[in-house]
């Protein structure tokens, strides 16, 4: 084996222990039996349950900017938590626009509904969300004071394309994970959604102009110095041409640790924290502190 592949092969699993805040307590090389000892403490339900949190935090948002109301109590769990912000619905301009995301709402709410089904009575109930959050996340990325996703198109494109990508990258990050076959059968299709709904926003926003273009790219760049010392995200302007595919070399769209996922909607930076910025009261299941 060459050093290069004894690299990756211990970057791998110093993620998957990451997963479980096990990689700053093992020293030096990481055996096979601690690799699958830390893996078989995360179940199919936590992933599950983990992605129904981000897809209540998608329905509301998406509801309420293309309705203006959020999702049914039939839909949010047994006790779920308050949903704080979301003046939607957005004056919409381009009805084509709002047509796309009418679709994206549909498909978040699908996707809950799923989750609901599949975990029954062990499906987590809707978390705390706190919309208003999204103005720290523009400002920490020096979008100024005030941004409302809401107040305007490229606005709710933004706040989309901040979910989105995040999204894509949690899918792909939690599949080597998943043990049972249906299960991963299904989340590879919501991952397949869910890169539709991101190359669509990415898109759009870029074909807005120079002034949403810098905001996404903002964005991307406030959401890396979150998830960690890495450099993974990309924006959608890179050398002065579109990028609304974020891949590797290889075309290989990149992925993220729960805790890294953590990060960007706690908006913070530090390890150990379990609440904060979408989530005030954090995540609801077992994958809750980054």
């Amino acid at each position: 084996m060459s050093s290069t592949d004894i690299n990756c092969s211990r970057r791998r699993a110093l993620q998957t222990l990451g997963l479980f805040g096990l990689a700053a307590a093992v020293p030096g090389t990481i055996g096979a039996a601690q690799k699958a000892e830390a893996k078989s403490q995360i179940t199919d339900q936590d992933i599950f349950n983990f992605a129904l949190n981000l897809e209540s935090l998608e329905t509301e948002y998406y509801l309420r900017g293309t309705s203006g109301k959020g999702m049914d109590d039939a839909d949010a769990g047994k006790s779920p938590g308050a949903v704080t912000g979301g003046s939607g619905p957005v004056p919409w301009q381009n009805q084509d626009l709002r047509q796309f995301m009418e679709e994206v709402a549909a498909n978040e709410l699908a996707h809950v509904r799923f989750y609901r089904r599949t975990l029954g009575d062990k499906a987590v109930s809707r978390p705390a969300i706190d919309l208003t959050a999204f103005a720290a996340a523009a400002k920490a990325a020096g979008l100024g004071d005030g941004f409302d996703p809401f107040a305007n198109e490229m606005n709710f494109f933004l706040g989309g394309m901040l979910m989105e990508d995040v999204g894509v990258t949690a899918y792909h990050g939690a599949a080597p994970l998943i043990k049972k076959k249906e299960f991963l059968d299904a989340a590879a299709g919501i991952l397949a959604v869910e890169a539709y709904h991101m190359g669509m926003a990415r898109s759009v926003l870029y074909q807005m102009g120079p002034e949403a273009r810098h905001a996404a790219n903002a964005l991307s760049d406030a959401r890396d110095k979150l998830d960690g010392p890495d450099d993974l995200d990309q924006g959608i302007e890179v050398d002065g041409k579109a990028n609304f595919v974020p891949s590797t070399p290889d075309g290989i769209a990149f992925s993220r640790t729960p805790q890294q996922v953590l990060r960007i909607v706690y908006l913070t930076d530090k390890p150990g924290v379990s609440a904060g910025g979408l989530f005030p009261n954090g995540m609801n299941g077992n994958l809750k502190t980054t």
